[in-house]
């Protein structure tokens, strides 16, 4: 019976699907954080150019 307890597995595959969707949540916010400055000006320089 104890054994049969712990041989469940139905909840794993949605806690791995969580912890892959943190990672990538972490991953896009560094990079966003590192390169936003640098988009930003881009943005900027884009847009003066476009302006008449």
């Amino acid at each position: 019976m104890l054994r049969s307890f712990f041989a469940k597995e139905e909840g794993q595959g949605l806690v791995e699907y969580a912890l892959i969707l943190v990672l990538i949540a972490v991953v896009v916010i560094g990079a966003l954080t590192a390169l936003g400055t640098n988009i930003s000006g881009l943005f900027s320089q884009l847009a003066d150019t476009i302006q008449p």
